[in-house]
C-alpha cells in the first residue's frame, strides 16, 4: 500500500479520513442511491439540492429528498436560494431533519433555478452571497459548507472573491465546480480555477468537474492542491469509479472490475431500494433511468434498453433485468 494522496480533513466533529464526496445530482442523489455509493468509499455525502421555497411549502416529496439514513452519516443536505429569510429557515430544517452539515448551492446552473437568482446567478451579487451565508452561519449551529462554480462567464469569473467572501463569512468547506455558469457541462472543467480558490482560504477545498477515474482524480490533484475530490456525473450507472477513485486517493490497489455476478447484485439492490423508498410507480420510472445507466457500453445493452423501456410491470422489470445481468458476457459493446 502506498500513501494517500491526501491526509483528509475536519468538518465540525467530524474527521473526513476519505476525502470523496458524492457530488448533489438532481433528480438521481436520493437516498437509496447515496447507499449504494456509501459502500464504495465515499467519505461525504450530500443530497439533491433542495430548494429554499419548496420547504417553505412543506411538500411531502421535499420531506422524502430529505430523508436520510442512519447509515450514511455525515452526510449534507443541501439548499438552494437568494432570500436570506427562506434559506436560513431551511437551513433549520436541514438541521431539524438530521443533517451534520447544510451545503449551499450556488453552483446550479439550470434555466429555471438561475431566473429565481438561485444556483450560480447568485454568483453575480457578490454582496448577496455574503449576506445569504451570513445569515445561513448565523442560523444553525452545524458547519455550513458551499457549492459554486467558478463564475457566471469566461468574462466575470471570480472564483478567488467568493472563496474569500465564503471564509469570512464563516464557510467551513468550499466545493467548486471548474466550470462557470455558461458552460453548463460542456467543455473541461479549469482544474487550475480551483486552484485559485485554495490558495485563497484556508478552508478545505473540494475539487469537482470532470473526475471519471483514478488518473483524472489524481490530475486534478496535482494541479489544484484541492483537499478532496468530488464525482458527479461519471458515477451514472457506475458506482464503482467510486472505489477506483477512493483507493488512488487512499493509496490502496486499483479494485478489479465488476464480475457479471456483482453487477446484478448492485443492480437488484438499486431496484428494490428504489421501490421501497419512492414506491412501485415512481420506481418504475426511475428505474429506465437508472437500470440503462448501469447496462452502458455492456455487450447487448441496445437490445435491452430498447425492450426495457417499454416496460409499465416491475415485476418485468425486475425480471428482464435480472435475465439480462445475469447472463451478461462482460465484452464492450451495444
Amino acid at each position: 500500500m502506498n500513501k494517500p494522496l491526501l491526509p483528509g480533513f475536519t468538518l465540525g466533529n467530524y474527521m473526513i479520513d476519505e476525502p470523496l464526496v458524492l457530488a448533489p445530482m438532481a433528480g438521481i442523489t436520493d437516498l437509496p442511491f447515496r447507499r449504494i455509493c456509501k459502500g464504495f468509499g465515499v467519505g461525504l455525502m450530500v443530497t439533491e439540492m433542495i430548494a429554499s421555497r419548496a420547504v417553505d411549502m412543506g411538500r411531502e416529496r421535499t420531506q422524502r429528498m430529505a430523508e436520510l439514513g442512519d447509515d450514511e452519516h455525515p452526510v449534507s443536505i443541501q439548499i438552494a436560494g437568494s432570500d436570506p429569510e427562506f434559506v436560513t429557515e431551511a437551513a433549520r430544517w436541514a438541521v431539524g431533519h438530521g443533517a451534520d452539515f447544510v451545503d449551499i448551492n450556488m453552483g446550479c446552473p439550470v434555466k429555471k433555478i438561475c431566473k429565481q437568482v438561485a444556483g450560480s446567478a447568485m454568483l453575480r451579487d457578490e454582496a448577496l452571497v455574503a449576506r445569504v451565508l451570513e445569515a445561513v452561519v448565523a442560523a444553525v449551529d452545524v458547519p455550513v459548507t458551499l457549492k459554486i462554480r467558478t463564475g457566471w462567464d469566461d468574462q466575470s469569473k471570480n472564483v478567488e472573491n467568493i472563496a474569500r467572501i465564503a471564509e469570512s463569512s464563516g464557510i467551513q468547506l468550499l466545493t467548486v465546480h471548474g466550470r462557470t455558469r455558461a458552460q453548463m457541462f460542456h467543455g473541461h472543467a479549469c482544474w487550475e480555477d480551483i486552484g485559485l480558490a485554495k490558495a485563497a482560504v484556508s478552508i478545505p477545498v473540494i475539487g469537482n468537474g470532470d473526475i471519471v477515474d483514478a488518473a483524472s482524480a489524481r490530475e486534478m490533484i496535482r494541479i489544484s492542491g484541492c483537499d478532496g475530490v468530488m464525482v458527479g456525473r461519471a458515477v451514472q450507472g457506475n458506482p464503482w469509479v467510486l472505489a477506483e477513485v477512493s483507493a488512488a486517493l487512499m493509496g490502496k490497489p486499483t479494485p478489479a472490475k465488476p464480475t457479471a455476478s456483482a453487477r446484478w447484485s448492485i443492480v437488484h439492490e438499486h431496484m428494490l431500494a428504489l421501490a421501497e423508498h419512492h414506491g412501485v410507480r415512481c420506481a418504475s420510472k426511475l428505474a429506465r433511468k437508472h437500470v440503462l445507466w448501469y447496462s452502458k457500453g455492456l455487450h447487448g445493452s441496445a437490445e435491452f434498453r430498447q425492450s426495457f423501456q417499454t416496460l409499465d410491470d416491475w415485476q418485468q422489470m425486475l425480471e428482464l433485468a435480472a435475465l439480462y445481468f445475469m447472463n451478461l458476457n462482460e465484452t464492450a459493446g451495444g
